[in-house]
């Protein structure tokens, strides 16, 4: 019998919650790293039209608006993912 199917009554309680946060936050982490990424890709793509060693200030706000932009349009989205009725 494998490790699951051979516990008994209680024990497994901790180790099972124990490993629920653990995927929650390996998931947590997964997510963080891929809105980082898409942040990065998309906002780079848009504002960034002649890369260097330093940012324009149309550079810097284009990416300070597209960030914001996109932090909201997220949470809009979460919210009604979220909020719907089952």
């Amino acid at each position: 019998m494998d490790a699951f199917s051979s516990s008994s009554g209680g024990s497994s309680a901790p180790s099972s919650d124990a490993l629920m946060e653990n995927v929650k936050t390996q998931l947590a982490q997964a997510y963080a790293e891929e809105f980082i990424e898409t942040l990065r890709g998309k906002c780079f793509d848009k504002c960034i039209t002649k890369p260097g060693s330093s940012l324009s200030g149309s550079e810097s706000s284009c990416i300070s608006r597209c960030v914001d932009r996109y932090i909201e349009a997220t949470g809009i989205i979460s919210r009604a993912l979220f909020s719907s009725p089952h």
